[in-house]
Formats: structure tokens, sequence, C-alpha cells
């Protein structure tokens, strides 16, 4: 059974950071693209990063995290990371990671994405 699970989330204030995982489970997380989504109260979900699959881990940022946060993954834990440093109100959220069997990757829409974790919830707050 295919799965993904994150984990990391919590509360930290303005200026810190955290790691979040995305760790998978009955298949090969490196021969996938895997993204990072985030749904923040009120508004619709968006593509903050992806990895593509191993055959060249090419990575893509979004703008509003670009210089701030780092994607990676560790194929012999079979899990994709995601570091977030200097981390913003605004970046408060659930944080989803998906699984792209295409292996491109992208931020810019859910389509490719067959595979979806549980979240995990990243608040940010003095």
């Amino acid at each position: 059974q295919l799965q993904l699970v994150e984990s990391g989330g919590g509360v930290v204030q303005p200026g810190g950071s955290l790691r979040l995982s995305c760790a998978a489970s009955g298949f090969t997380s490196a021969d996938y693209a895997i993204g990072w989504f985030r749904q923040a109260p009120g508004k619709e979900r968006e593509g903050v990063s992806y990895i593509s699959s191993s055959n060249n881990d090419r990575t893509n940022y979004a703008d509003s995290v670009k210089g701030r946060f780092t994607i990676s993954r560790d194929n012999a834990k079979n899990t994709v990371y995601l570091q977030m440093n200097s981390l913003k109100p605004e970046d408060t959220a659930v944080y989803y990671c998906a699984a792209d069997p295409s292996g491109l990757g992208t931020i810019a829409a859910e389509i490719p994405y067959e595979y979806w974790g549980q979240g995990t919830q990243v608040t940010v707050s003095s």
C-alpha cells in the first residue's frame, strides 16, 4: 500500500526554523517527483517546492519561499525533507507532500500528483 506520512510541523516564532519530513512506504520515492504544498486558512492550496526523481533531482520553489526553504531527499530513508528557515507568519498553513509518478514534478498544479499525505500543521506566531 502506497503511503506518504508528513511529520515535523509545530509552532515556531517568526524567524525560526522547522524541518518537515515526508516518509514514503510501499514505493521507492526516488522514482517519483515529490512536491510540497500548503493550505492556509481560507486560502486555496498552493505549491511550495518540488524535487524531481533521482534521475536528476531537479528542484524548484515558489517565489514566496525562495532563499528560505530547501527541499532534499534521503533515498536510504525513502524520505524527502523540507527545511524551512526564517519563517514568517504568512507561512502558517497545513503542509502536504505528494508524489508524482511521472518523476517530473511541478508547483503549478496538483493534477500530476497521484498520492498525498495527510498533512502537518505549521504555525508561525509570536
